[in-house]
């Protein structure tokens, strides 16, 4: 009974104060007392974070993408900030990458899921029709992420 109450307030803390909840159970964890663990909320948080590092990823290629997509389309309206964007998520891409490599076992699915977002979003913000976009991803991860890659 006794340990079930304990669960009980260990579980309020962590709703009312995430932030407190969290160097509780870091201090938890440096004292070696892992039987006071709120065992199932930190697998809960565990998991999130890495679905967190996932969908960053998926967001950068999403944004990279659209780029590519209307550089590609939209020839006439290249400009600096363009190669500037392609440049900065590029570079964001990687860094998410060298941070999580093990996200490189999944990029094809990252890959199809973030070329689908990106035609809904070019087709909205150039009024060319999704479907005048390839249908999948025209371009190799190492092409998307190449610094000196421009598609013509």
């Amino acid at each position: 009974m006794l340990l079930d109450q304990r669960l009980i307030v260990i579980m309020i803390h962590y709703e009312r104060d995430f932030y407190g909840w969290t160097q509780e159970q870091a201090a938890l964890l440096r004292a070696g007392r892992l039987d006071d663990l709120d065992v199932s909320n930190l697998i809960e948080e565990i998991e999130s974070m890495g679905r967190s590092e996932r969908r960053e990823l998926q967001s950068r290629l999403t944004v990279l993408l659209v780029h590519l997509l209307k550089w590609r389309f939209q020839p006439a309206r290249r400009g600096r900030s363009w190669q500037l964007t392609l440049e900065e998520q590029r570079d964001k891409c990687l860094d998410v990458l060298q941070d999580n490599p093990s996200l490189s076992s999944k990029l094809g699915d990252i890959l199809v899921r973030s070329y689908s977002q990106a035609r809904l979003v070019a087709s909205r913000e150039t009024g060319i029709d999704r479907d005048d976009f390839p249908p999948a991803c025209p371009w190799t991860y190492e092409q998307i992420i190449d610094i000196a890659y421009y598609p013509d």
